[in-house]
């Protein structure tokens, strides 16, 4: 077995058991402790692990101010290798992967919201009636459903340098998200979203500085390889720098993970991406962009669905609020409806149906079977205030069976 081989299965075992001691190891290995010493301190090195007296135990919070890399490799040179070992890591890892782990690539940003009987005209001051400051970005919020819905959440991103790193540090520390790495930009602060809702109808109108969500590097998307190995799905939005994101799908496609991309917010690049991806998750506005069609109902939907699997998609969702969502698998469509809901604030929606569709994946259900479970979850997240402010499994359950 290669010392990389053995490191992986290491970490696997810290991440489902927590502490591993030197003797067991050795056993386990049929190696010599100083075999396993040598692995553990290179684990810890890359701060993957700490160290104790006679073994390690496992590091689930995580922020990085320097560039950790998986290998001493390139980022094109890894693939490579990926690439060559895929079909014995395949064949080697069906019995002992973890079921249920989603890994998320995405954003960190802070949320400022106001309250506001109706949006504003151009030029006009409101008063609002009331406003909060938070933690959100589609990656975290997605993170943070993906976690509730009983998944095992490992989220990888960017901050700044500046009084908010903190911030996101603790909030993703005390959250039910079961492990995360954060990096620091040196030239850039954490995102941050200016937020209205409309008292009339929960709707939302937003505006994002990404910051350093749009400076992850190649060596940060590298490093996700030993948590990634275990997944068995990667979710991605497009809120950090386009390289990244389509890097991470690539480094999924080698390890043999299914791919969720959420195209939000809209970018051309996406096209590029289509034939990674394993379902993409847009919803109206984004689906008239990818397709040229505008939809502005089911039939419109179906139109448009078939465009974006001409363009290389193996399935779409399009997620249509109270409409529902549409699914096309390349062979036929499935409308999933949606649940009743009484709408506070719609602005993690979107975020709630992606993390909860995801978790439901991983765990093994099907496409559609995911996305029904997604649109009980997403109605239960709209009944909330707050982007990150997700249900519980239990709830989404209930709703279910109600239908």
């Amino acid at each position: 077995m290669f010392p990389e081989e053995r490191r992986s299965q290491i970490l696997a075992y810290l991440d489902k058991h927590e502490r591993v001691s030197v003797e067991y190891l050795a056993g386990a290995f049929s190696v010599t402790r100083e075999t396993i010493r040598s692995d553990l301190n290179t684990l810890a090195h890359l701060g993957l692990l700490q160290r104790c007296h006679g073994g390690a135990v496992v590091i689930r919070r995580s922020l990085q101010s320097e560039l950790i890399a998986a290998s001493g490799e390139n980022f094109s040179v890894l693939l490579r290798r990926l690439e060559n070992q895929k079909k014995h890591q395949i064949a080697r890892g069906k019995e002992n992967k973890m079921n249920g782990k989603v890994c998320i690539l995405g954003s960190f940003n802070v949320d400022i919201v106001a309250r506001v009987a109706r949006f504003p005209k151009g030029g006009e001051s409101l008063i609002a009636q009331g406003s909060m400051f938070g933690p959100g970005g589609k990656g975290a919020n997605q993170a943070m459903a993906a976690s509730r819905a009983g998944s095992q959440v490992h989220f990888v991103a960017k901050v700044g340098k500046d009084q908010f790193s903190q911030f996101a540090y603790d909030h993703l520390a005390s959250s039910a998200i079961h492990s995360f790495t954060l990096y620091q930009s040196d030239s850039e602060p954490t995102g941050n979203a200016i937020i209205y809702v409309s008292q009339q109808d929960g709707e939302n109108m937003i505006a994002i500085y990404p910051g350093a969500n749009q400076t992850i590097t190649d060596d940060e998307v590298a490093a996700m390889t030993p948590e990634l190995s275990s997944a068995d799905v990667l979710l991605v939005q497009l809120e950090n720098n386009f390289n990244a994101t389509l890097n991470a799908m690539k480094l999924a496609r080698a390890l043999g993970k299914k791919v969720i991309l959420n195209p939000a917010p809209y970018s051309s690049d996406v096209l590029a991406c289509l034939p990674l991806v394993d379902v993409i998750t847009p919803n109206e506005t984004e689906a008239s962009l990818l397709s040229g069609i505008d939809v502005i109902d089911l039939d419109s939907a179906k139109a448009a669905a078939l465009k974006i699997i001409e363009s290389g998609a193996r399935r779409v969702i399009i997620t249509m609020g109270a409409r529902g969502a549409l699914l096309f698998d390349g062979q036929q469509f499935q409308h999933i409806p949606s649940f009743p809901a009484l709408s506070i604030d719609t602005t993690g929606a979107g975020d709630a149906f992606n993390g909860a569709f995801a978790a439901a994946t991983a765990g093994g259900q099907s496409v559609a079977q995911a996305a029904t479970y997604a649109a009980a979850f997403a109605s239960l997240a709209v009944e909330r205030e707050g982007a990150s402010n997700m249900p519980e499994h239990q709830q989404v359950v209930a709703r279910l069976a109600q239908r």
